[in-house]
């Protein structure tokens, strides 16, 4: 059984930053890949950026160069510091991990709303 905790969301904003987090409270998983999903309202889930256990990241053209993913291996968890938040990046922000075996878990979603 893997759980996936998510902390850091709220309301910011315009220009301002905001700092996301997610640990999978499993400390045995072995994880491959990490990262994140959002789904703004009336909206499909998109992908914002993920990274590997090796460090390789890749990022979506509205995160890139603002947004920044990290990981640490040894705790299980996932970052994802935005920076310039614009209204257009409210949603709820899912994290993900997939695991040796190719299974990926889900985090219940944070809130994240940028005003105006």
């Amino acid at each position: 059984q893997v759980h996936m905790v998510e902390s850091g969301g709220g309301l910011v904003q315009a220009g301002e930053s905001l700092k996301i987090s997610c640990v999978a409270d499993n400390s045995r998983l072995l994880i491959n890949d990490m990262g994140w999903y959002r789904q703004a309202p009336g909206k499909q889930r998109e992908l914002v950026a993920t990274i590997s256990r090796g460090g390789r990241t890749n990022y979506a053209d509205f995160a890139r160069g603002r947004f920044a993913i990290s990981r640490d291996n040894a705790k299980n968890t996932v970052d994802l510091q935005m920076n310039s938040l614009r209204p257009e990046d409210t949603a709820v922000y899912y994290c993900y991990v997939v695991d040796a075996l190719r299974r990926d878990y889900w985090g219940q979603g944070t809130q994240v709303t940028v005003s105006s």
